[in-house]
């Protein structure tokens, strides 16, 4: 009997080594995080100023009471269209490639920002909304693009960014919105034409659309096509035609065929995560105005402006240096579950601050105190964004049906933004205005939603596994 052997093998094997990180590609994400910069921009100029723009266009009759009502409708018609629209564009870039798609999206949200701009009638803003939402499927397409990019050990790199350019947008949006609205008041020496006076409000949808031509032609000459069917062949390795037909048949994938429970169960968070959370900041200003004599705190609009510009920041910062090490500390999935935790003390920091405006009479260092540590809980929350990304690439079983996988998740998402402000505004007006549970249902009531999200969390895949093993 050999023993020399037998004693040289270890009683336990060694576990296998981890994976080194490949590096991200730098420049394609880099274009790639352009786009997702100047669309936020251009989608979010338009709020400093619809207000008051639904005001002079005498839609209400002179109702200010109703203005919020028609802005309110603007505001979520791009999200109907893109939910009615958002899928058909993801599966028609399995077909013919991301690029193409991408570029169309661009048009389209290009033309649509300077229709909006032209408006005299309520009609045409709707249409102009209704027009960037239908013809823009590129949030999904640009997640499909970075899960394509990276592998599942920069990943989480990967969609870390994609927040971030959401709060850079979210920031930089309003600021060119307010500056160049009404620019015959500023600056009346240099628009003193009787166009602008015609269309105050061309000049911020002009600079956004201006963002936009720049990235339509950064795409056009410096994006690589990722799509693997579509690639050139320095860029792939060679595919036969066989392999080819297969990948095609593939992308032609009937959606009932991807309604797995691999697949539904992250969408399933994603879409409950985009409810709570466009509830979420729905409610942040409403409880940040409303009057302390009904429980909120009656901030005036500068200084709502102020804590949400200074949330967007930290909570930028934080994802940007934070994130990626952590989902390699703790897990996507623990983090997700932790993240979405962190809910249920978010909304019982209303409440708290409640109470505490009651019991002092005035907003002070305790309220201070308060509203930092629910700045805090909310940047823990917005982690699960970023998680939930990449539980959603992965659930893809081939890269050629990824498009129609995040699509799917986008139209889910989008559903959910639609109803999410209205359900949570109409509830926290039904809560206050019948005091029903001393005026906090609301806040009951999506907390009981956090704790079926907690449990969806629950369901998710242990560990994310990478496509090409």
């Amino acid at each position: 009997m050999d023993t020399s052997n037998s004693e040289s093998t270890p009683l336990v094997p060694a576990r296998p080594s981890k994976k080194p990180k490949t590096p991200l590609p730098k420049l394609q994400i880099g274009i790639l995080m352009t786009l997702q910069l100047v669309e936020p921009v251009a989608s979010m100029s338009i709020f400093p100023y619809i207000n008051q723009l639904i005001r002079e266009l005498g839609i209400t009759g002179g109702d200010d009471a109703a203005v919020g009502y028609y802005a309110g409708i603007i505001e979520s018609l791009f999200f109907v269209a893109q939910a009615l629209t958002v899928l058909r564009w993801s599966r028609l870039s399995d077909r013919i490639g991301r690029k193409p798609v991408l570029l169309v999206g661009l048009s389209g949200t290009c033309i649509s920002m300077l229709c909006f701009g032209l408006s005299t009638t309520f009609w045409g803003l709707v249409i102009s909304r209704c027009m960037c939402g239908i013809l823009n499927g590129n949030v999904s397409v640009m997640k499909t693009m970075v899960g394509e990019l990276t592998d599942s050990t920069n990943m989480a790199q990967g969609f870390a960014l994609i927040p971030i350019m959401w709060c850079i947008g979210g920031f930089i949006g309003p600021l060119v919105g307010g500056t160049f609205a009404r620019p015959q008041d500023n600056w009346p020496g240099l628009f003193a034409h009787p166009f602008w006076s015609k269309y105050p409000y061309f000049l911020p949808c002009a600079v956004s659309a201006c963002g936009l031509v720049l990235g339509f032609f950064v795409l056009l000459f410096f994006l690589e096509e990722t799509l693997s069917t579509k690639r050139r062949p320095k860029l792939t390795t060679t595919l036969n035609s066989d392999n080819r037909e297969g990948l095609s048949q593939t992308s032609n994938m009937p959606v009932r065929s991807l309604l797995t429970p691999t697949i539904v169960i992250p969408i399933a968070n994603y879409a409950l995560l985009a409810l709570l959370d466009i509830a979420l900041m729905a409610l942040l200003p409403l409880f940040f105005s409303t009057p302390t004599y009904l429980g909120g705190l009656g901030f005036t609009p500068s200084h709502i402006g102020l804590w949400m510009a200074m949330f967007a920041m930290a909570d930028g910062i934080f994802q940007a240096l934070f994130f990626a090490k952590i989902v390699d500390w703790v897990g996507p999935k623990r983090l997700f579950c932790v993240s979405v935790s962190c809910f249920t003390p978010v909304m019982l920091m209303f409440p708290i601050m409640s109470w505490l405006v009651h019991t002092s009479g005035m907003v002070d260092h305790a309220i201070a105190f308060a509203l930092i540590t629910q700045l805090a809980l909310t940047i823990v929350w917005d982690m699960a964004y970023g998680t939930v990304f990449m539980f959603i690439t992965a659930s893809a079983p081939t890269k050629n049906v990824l498009g129609a996988v995040n699509g799917l998740g986008q139209t889910s998402a989008s559903m959910a933004r639609v109803i999410g402000p209205a359900f949570a505004t109409s509830l926290f007006a039904f809560s206050k205005e019948h005091n029903i549970l001393n005026g906090n249902a609301v806040y009951v009531v999506l907390i009981m939603l956090a704790g079926v999200l907690r449990w969806l969390g629950s369901q998710l895949p242990d560990e994310i596994q990478d496509r090409d093993e």
